[in-house]
């Protein structure tokens, strides 16, 4: 997504430091850091759910390789809409519940800069690339969860290399999920968790380039304070392990990364049957990559 979206072509390009940023800009991964937060690793019991997450992203700032701030003038606003579908079936696999899911975004991306005398804008409203996992597995144990996911996400999403607020990537990603919650007291009300993801990115459509191998990683400690709250900590780390490949690629070598960390309030809603999660993330330490803040909020319900 999102923190770092679409493409730009070279006669965008005015100056060296614009190039590397461009580069950037249009061959970020797929997966979204920070759009989970407490209990990440914990899936729910056998049954169908339903997650909402709403992100709303801002950046005004893209920073170099060593982390200094490139252009005049850099402006990203995301907002995402994203419908996920989670199945977890009563079929056991190594002992661990069997599920699969399907992630759908909706993706509106508005990023103006002036890497020169001239500004440019450019702006976007559409479904992003899909994800699908069809192999979740989910183990539960008196005082931790674990859980292994392996997905691919497809390039449904519209993405011209031109454009750097394209809803797709343009590009096939493979993408590894393992983490685990653990539990300190009895009662299950103080938590940390985390979890990873690791993406192997396919080449992207319009140019010869293929980026290099991302690995994430999400973190989260809570306190259930009654039935109705939870309260934590929630934070987030990126790098990309390998370099970028393709003739089209600048400055292969250069790997982006960025952390995040910040409060959430997770709130039970029995009326609705129903959680919802809120977030806020401060970005800081990126380099080749924008950095900014992001706000999500998450409803979790049963179907």
């Amino acid at each position: 997504m999102m923190h770092r979206t679409g493409s730009l072509i070279s006669s965008l390009c005015m100056g060296a430091s614009f190039v590397a940023m461009s580069a950037t800009v249009h061959a970020d991964g797929h997966y979204v850091n920070g759009v989970e937060g407490i209990k990440a690793a914990s899936l729910p019991p056998p049954g169908v759910y339903w997650r909402w997450y709403n992100l709303f992203y801002q950046a005004d700032s893209f920073k170099d390789k060593s982390g200094n701030k490139v252009a005049n003038h850099f402006d990203l606003d995301v907002f995402a809409t994203v419908n996920r579908l989670i199945w977890i079936t009563d079929k056991k696999f190594l002992g661990a519940d069997f599920g699969m899911d399907a992630i759908i975004p909706l993706v509106n991306t508005n990023l103006s800069l002036r890497p020169g005398a001239t500004e440019l804008h450019f702006s976007s409203l559409g479904i992003g690339d899909v994800l699908l996992e069809p192999v979740v597995l989910s183990w539960h144990g008196q005082s931790w969860d674990a859980a292994t996911a392996l997905g691919v996400y497809f390039p449904t999403g519209e993405f011209d290399r031109t454009d750097p607020s394209s809803a797709g990537k343009g590009y096939y990603s493979l993408m590894y999920t393992l983490g685990g919650t653990w539990y300190f007291d009895p009662g299950k009300t103080l938590s940390a968790s985390l979890l990873s993801r690791y993406e192997i990115h396919g080449n992207q459509e319009q140019r010869d380039l293929r980026k290099g191998d991302d690995f994430h990683f999400e973190v989260g400690v809570g306190k259930k304070l009654n039935d109705t709250f939870e309260v934590g900590v929630a934070g987030y780390a990126q790098w990309q392990m390998s370099d970028d490949r393709g003739k089209d690629a600048t400055n292969p070598s250069v790997h982006d990364r960025v952390f995040g960390i910040g409060p959430e309030v997770v709130v039970a809603v029995p009326a609705i049957g129903s959680s919802i999660s809120i977030r806020g993330t401060t970005e800081f330490g990126a380099r080749d990559s924008a950095e900014g803040n992001m706000l999500t909020v998450t409803l979790t319900k049963p179907l």
